[in-house]
């Protein structure tokens, strides 16, 4: 902690804060003020509140993007706990994976290579291909392509450049004689989740933790719980062994999801058909090795159905390509990287180890002559083409110059270019006799879709990028959804369905391969590049129709707090599928019906909710399980789990039956959650993973009822990042600011899907408010006996007392719908403002002592759920109240008087108004050239206000709103078409003379605006007079007005009135020339003498 002065400032107020803290969770666990006990009966509606989160990942500290996620579910937590409810907030610690296990045997291979503790060589280059720092939160992830996007992604690569986890653990605070022991994977299970506990009490954070624990076989509860959820969906099918194509680390030789990945979360399988062009002998240069072999260029693509209109295949001619041994006959010509996938999905001779016959460039590929598949050209040639990427498909690219843009423009530009094809050597018969083959008929356009885009789009070469990208997008679409086959065995059909049955014959007379590659780069946590394999393993079956229909019917119903969640949940349901659950490497359960695989680390944590209602019970407090208990882990059958979670027959169980019946109720008294709050990154796996399955395993009334979900957050308005040293740990943070500015700041962050932003400024700000907000009540509290008492009977205490009405609503609503942003400004900036402006109105009078006890009261309730410890301080030790303020209740509220709201805004404005004014009379019609004019003589000096009103619209003003009453609908908020308004306006009293275009030219501005008035406040703002009196407000608070504006005298008088207009003597024409209306006084300044000359 630091101390009170640090670098010259001084943080005796944050170590003010600091104090209180540590004294009220003292209290709070000696009290066991946040233990959740369930009851006999079922609850009623909104008797209790069950939240949860996403459990972090155990591979290091908590930081403040863990704090910002849980801080959404802390607040809404604690704000139904202040009303009373029954609340049930747990927490536990994920463990499950491969990243602790990974940094584990990383640390391992460096004491073996390095010593204990090791000596690094000065200029270590192979940590470069370990990943050096996982991503130690569960919802670090990165969005597919063509998945649902999320503004920001989190899950960039963490790694430490050349960082070696020696380095990392240190950077953990973690002692050099200590380091080694993490060196065992199950060592950190014992390090990081007691220290999270404490940085989450510290925090302040409203938790039940006897129900806290962690995952994997080191739990033996938690274990048992897994694979009986396991056992149970492979009981209804909903877990199969298959062959299917996955993300898959080499290095580790398993699998790759998306919490193994230290890059390239959410990327999936991109299938292709790969094209066997094969080469015609005899074999030039160095392909003679290859004799009596067949040799193919083998080309992916995405369009089968295209291959009848190939006129050449094309070759990067600086590309490294090779030509590997597919099987005993066959051999590809394909970059490495491609062969490398090929070998993970059954198609080399060696498994896993492609093997190349002899290296190639692309220049020895131009001009083989080639017979490709579909091809009505029987030979074509392999030609030049310089925007090639050899990081997609094979390197090798077929060409179809009818429908794809750039196949035409790079063969045009070979075919009018003598220069370019000399420069590779490509021959003239190799390319000019080519012509484009017709195949695919588009109605918008023709049977030459490339040819006629590009002329369109006036392209000149290959090299237009932008414009081939936007020719793309107008054939490709419309060339699947509307385009015809006019060529081919399926002539007549739609695109879309040929497509398959062309792909389908390709595949059956082996003229093309099946081939598969990740979507784009994906890096595992052991650091290396993954590829796709074709893996026989366990997959959960999400996408299932039915099972994904009871999934939508589960989110149709669910409480997502905003439309674009919603959108992102119903996205995902349409793509997910196959889900492979199983893997052989990291931490976690063994599949209980092939142990040779782990249940990976987004399928043991779909249900595990439901294990938070039971977890006490069970570990008798302990995270690990590992305490003596009533229950052993071998009792937990699976029929005791069913009977506990699924409405299952009486267990034959030696648990004692009252334990029995007492997990039972306690599942089916929190169940089901309320609320899962999450980061929106967790939408695309876990989230919708927790969707199906419950669906799956529970009935429809436990379902889950919310997911809140929220962005990122940005420190200071920069991404937070280690390497930057822009990031702090939740634990940095408390002991920097305190648990309250911390969390402050967190609520002043942002609520919505956009990332936040956690503002230092606003923290500190908030130890200064909160500071001098206790240091202000004590001071009124020891001056009580000066304050005025009895009811609250002056202006100032009725509109403080409505303010204080209109915040206890509000803010209760804003707690409510999850903003908490906007209850931290009702219910606190607001409030603060409101009591400001009541103590300025009070003047002499005082203010009143029963209206600063109920604010006191309620300010410090409605924070509460923000800043718990500073609030409990408050209402301990000042306002002496018993009991604890976090379960308080809500504070009761009048129904507020939003007329006298209204009506003392409009006393502000006009305050303000008349300040503006009187420094525009002060400094004259025109300003000195040599600055500011000399202040008035004191005779001269304008001490009077003559404040002149309207209360009511008259004349052609009136008639006008008349005009737009009849012609506005209430219930749809529209007006009628303007020509309709102008057309009464014309036929009224004021418009039957004889110049109209006088009368329009008068009176439309004031229709406009009173229009968008009406849209901007509502319909009131047609009424002909405001629904207070204004002359009224104003004479109530003379005396405000002649102290805010230094005045010796005030009145109020009616615009209507000869006599009053005449007090304003050599002024009135302020008057006549923008006479007041109804909310718009006007105000005249005099002097004394010229106010006495006058009246």
């Amino acid at each position: 902690m630091a101390s009170n002065t640090e670098g010259g400032r001084s943080f005796v107020r944050r170590d003010l804060l600091l104090r209180i803290q540590t004294e009220v969770q003292k209290v709070w666990e000696d009290h066991k003020v946040f233990n959740a006990e369930s009851r006999s009966k079922p609850p009623e509606p909104g008797e209790k509140f069950f939240g949860n989160f996403p459990y972090p990942y155990m591979n290091g500290s908590l930081h403040l993007g863990h704090a910002f996620s849980l801080s959404k579910l802390e607040f809404g937590a604690a704000f139904h706990r202040l009303c009373g409810r029954n609340v049930l907030l747990p927490f536990a610690f994920h463990c499950t994976g491969m990243p602790i296990k990974a940094s584990a045997d990383k640390l391992a291979r460096e004491i073996q290579k390095y010593g204990n503790p090791p000596v690094f060589p000065s200029a270590e280059d192979d940590s470069a291909t370990e990943v050096s720092e996982e991503t130690n939160t569960e919802d670090a992830a990165v969005v597919a392509p063509d998945k649902f996007k999320s503004k920001r992604s989190k899950a960039t690569a963490k790694s430490g450049g050349n960082k070696s986890q020696w380095e990392i653990m240190k950077s953990f605070g973690i002692p050099e004689g200590e380091i080694s022991k993490f060196a065992d994977p199950y060592h950190w299970l014992t390090h990081f989740p007691p220290l999270a506990k404490e940085d989450l009490k510290a925090f302040g954070l409203g938790c039940d933790w006897r129900r806290s624990f962690i995952t994997t076989d080191m739990n033996p509860f938690y274990d048992s719980f897994v694979q009986w959820q396991m056992r149970k969906l492979k009981n209804m099918g909903k877990i199969v062994k298959d062959m299917r194509y996955t993300i898959y680390s080499p290095l580790d030789g398993q699998p790759c999801a998306d919490h193994d990945r230290a890059s390239g979360e959410g990327v999936q399988p991109q299938d292709y058909v790969l094209i066997k062009m094969e080469v015609v002998g005899p074999f030039p240069g160095k392909l003679k090795i290859l004799d009596g072999r067949k040799v193919y260029l083998a080309a992916a693509t995405l369009r089968p159905e295209t291959m009848y209109g190939q006129t050449n295949a094309w070759v990067l001619p600086d590309g490294k390509y090779g030509a590997f041994e597919i099987n005993d006959t066959d051999v590809f010509i394909i970059t490495h990287r491609a062969a490398l996938n090929l070998s993970y999905q059954k198609l080399s001779k060696v498994p896993e180890n492609p093997t190349c016959l002899v290296e190639l460039s692309g220049h020895d590929l131009i001009g083989l002559p080639l017979k490709s598949p579909l091809a009505f050209n029987e030979i074509i040639y392999s030609l030049p083409m310089l925007t090639i990427l050899t990081d997609k498909g094979t390197g090798i690219v077929t060409s179809v110059p009818s429908d794809s843009p750039d196949d035409y423009m790079a063969l045009l530009d070979l075919k009018s270019k003598p220069a370019l094809r000399a420069k590779f050597g490509v021959k003239d018969e190799w390319v000019l006799p080519f012509e484009v083959v017709p195949i695919i008929h588009i109605p918008e356009f023709g049977d030459k879709a490339a040819e006629k885009v590009c002329v369109d789009l006036k392209i000149k070469s290959q090299n237009d990028k932008e414009k081939l990208t936007e020719a793309k997008k107008l054939t490709y679409l419309k060339g699947f959804t509307e385009g015809s086959m006019i060529v081919g065995e399926f002539k007549g059909k739609k695109v879309q369905e040929a497509k398959p049955l062309i792909r389908n014959a390709l595949l059956e007379t082996s003229q093309a391969v099946m081939y598969s590659e990740p979507e784009k780069k994906v890096m595992s946590r052991s650091g290396d590049e993954c590829v796709v394999a074709l893996t026989d393993q366990w997959y959960i079956t999400y996408g299932e129709a039915e099972w994904e229909a009871k999934a939508e019917d589960c989110l149709s119903s669910m409480n997502l707090y905003s439309e674009e969640t919603r959108h992102g949940f119903e996205h995902t349901l349409s793509w997910l599928n196959q889900w492979a659950c199983s893997r052989s490497f990291g931490l976690g359960t063994r599949l209980p019906w092939d142990e040779q695989f782990l249940v990976e680390s987004l399928s043991d944590s779909t249900l595990y909710m439901a294990f938070y209602t039971v977890a006490h019970l069970l570990q008798n407090g302990n995270m690990y399980g590992s305490d003596s208990s009533m229950v052993k882990p071998a009792q937990m059958t699976d029929e005791v789990w069913d009977y506990v979670f699924c409405g299952g027959p009486v267990p034959k169980s030696d648990i004692p039956a009252s334990l029995l019946n007492n997990m039972k109720q306690e599942f089916e008294y929190w169940y089901p959650f309320d609320l899962r709050v999450s980061g929106k990154d967790l939408i695309q796996n876990h989230l919708t993973f927790c969707i199906y399955n419950h669906t799956a395993i529970l009935p429809k009334h436990q379902w889950p009822l919310g997911f809140r979900c929220n962005g990122h957050i940005m420190l200071n308005s920069e991404k937070m990042s280690k390497s930057t040293g822009n990031f702090r740990t939740l634990r940095q943070a408390i002991e920097e600011f305190s648990s309250d500015a911390t969390r402050f700041s967190l609520a002043d962050a942002g609520d919505g899907m956009d990332d936040a932003n956690f503002v230092f400024e606003t923290a500190n700000a908030a130890i200064l408010r909160l500071t001098k907000e206790i240091s202000w009540m004590e001071e009124v509290l020891a001056a009580e006996s000066s304050l005025r008492v009895g009811s609250a009977s002056t202006y100032a205490d009725r509109v403080f007392a409505n303010e204080i009405n209109i915040a206890v609503r509000s803010t209760e609503q804003n707690y409510k719908d999850f903003m908490f942003r906007e209850a931290l400004k009702t219910g606190f900036y607001d409030l603060q403002a409101a009591r400001d402006e009541y103590r300025f109105s009070c003047g002499s009078g005082g203010m009143n002592c029963d209206l600063l006890w109920r604010f006191m009261d309620v300010q410090t309730r409605l924070i509460t759920p923000i800043c718990p410890h500073y609030a409990e301080h408050v209402w301990k030790h000042l306002l002496k109240k018993d009991g604890f303020i976090v379960n308080a209740g809500w504070p009761a509220a009048e129904t507020p008087d939003l007329t006298l709201k209204s009506a003392n805004k409009y006393l502000q404005d006009t305050i303000g108004l008349m300040r503006k004014l009187l420094q525009k009379q002060v400094s004259g019609p025109k300003k000195s050239k040599k600055g500011a004019p000399p202040p008035p003589a004191e005779e001269n000096k304008f001490t009077v206000g003559l404040i002149y009103v309207n209360e009511q619209y008259d004349g052609w003003k009136e008639q006008c709103l008349n005009i737009l009453r009849s012609k506005f609908d209430i219930q749809n908020r529209s007006f009628k078409p303007d020509q309709e308004i102008l057309e009464a306006l014309r036929q009224s009293s004021i418009g039957q003379d004889a110049n109209f275009k006088q009368i329009q030219k008068l009176c439309m501005p004031f229709l406009r605006f009173k229009k968008d008035e009406v849209l901007a406040v509502g319909p009131e703002a047609l009424d002909l007079r405001l629904p207070f009196g204004e002359m009224e407000v104003l004479n109530e608070n003379s005396e405000l007005i002649k102290r805010q504006l230094g005045l010796e005298h005030v009145e109020v008088l009616s615009a209507s009135d000869a006599a009053a207009l005449n007090k304003a003597g050599p002024h009135i024409s302020l008057v006549t020339q923008n006479p007041p209306s109804p909310g718009n006084p006007i105000s005249v300044f005099l002097s004394s003498s010229e106010f006495e000359t006058h009246t």
